[in-house]
């Protein structure tokens, strides 16, 4: 019956700050009797509810038995008998006995209602007080559990915003790295590249170097065969030289 009340209270908690459950204060039997008094000379009903209203925040239970007692006090005197005859006296007596009993029969059973009325009405009261009381510590306890976890929260906060600034300077290295790995990799293809052309232009240069010197050696051997030639002939033409003067000779002598 009281869960309404409950979510009321801890919705509200986030916009209101944090309070002690209020204790009942203790209430004494003068502290009564005067509150008391003064509504009975101001022709006010002097009623549990009407001195609880003149003293605060105190407990029906508490007033209850101190105003109680304070109307017994208040009873008024006994009147002194008039002197009657004893016949008359004891007629009245009779007749005030009995009409006191048909009259106190209905106020009994209205008093004895009412006494029940208001014992309900006390132990209600007192459950009221008492789930008051256990509302408040249950406040208490979520109004602690919210400020646990709006710190908790912060927390999060602060570190969510630690990683965050992390990712991003992890983020910043990872793609610096990206650059100058593409950069690199441009630079190798390039060297790539360039190593490619040398090596065709060392393929050509070997090429032309070899059918150079293919031309050079058939020269040369061109050449020694010439050479080779010649040297024959010179050495035939020697020969015949020499034949040519013997036949001179020859024909000289004879």
């Amino acid at each position: 019956m009281f869960l309404p009340a409950f979510e009321d209270a801890q919705s509200s908690a986030s916009d209101t700050p944090s309070t002690a459950p209020a204790a009942l204060e203790p209430i004494s039997f003068e502290q009564v009797a005067a509150a008391a008094r003064q509504l009975a000379a101001a022709n006010q009903p002097v009623t549990v509810a009407t001195v609880r209203d003149a003293l605060g925040d105190v407990s029906l239970a508490a007033i209850h038995p101190h105003l109680a007692a304070w109307r017994a006090s208040q009873a008024l005197p006994e009147s002194p008998l008039l002197a009657l005859p004893d016949a008359v006296s004891s007629a009245l007596l009779g007749w005030a006995q009995q009409l006191a009993d048909e009259a106190g029969s209905g106020l009994r059973d209205q008093l004895a209602q009412t006494d029940g009325d208001l014992a309900a009405l006390l132990q209600s009261q007192q459950q009221l007080e008492a789930d008051h009381a256990a509302l408040q510590a249950q406040l208490a306890k979520v109004t602690a559990d919210r400020d646990q976890a709006m710190v908790t929260l912060a927390e999060c906060d602060a570190q969510i915003e630690r990683l965050t600034v992390e990712l991003q300077h992890a983020r910043d290295i990872a793609s610096d790295a990206l650059v100058g790995k593409a950069k690199d990799q441009l630079a190798i293809e390039g060297k790539d590249a360039q190593l490619a052309d040398l090596r065709q232009q060392l393929e050509r240069n070997v090429a032309a170097t070899s059918a150079e010197s293919d031309a050079r050696l058939a020269t040369a051997m061109e050449l020694v065969g010439a050479v080779t030639a010649r040297d024959n002939l010179a050495a035939e033409v020697k020969e015949l030289r020499a034949q040519l003067e013997a036949c001179r000779a020859e024909r000289r002598a004879s």
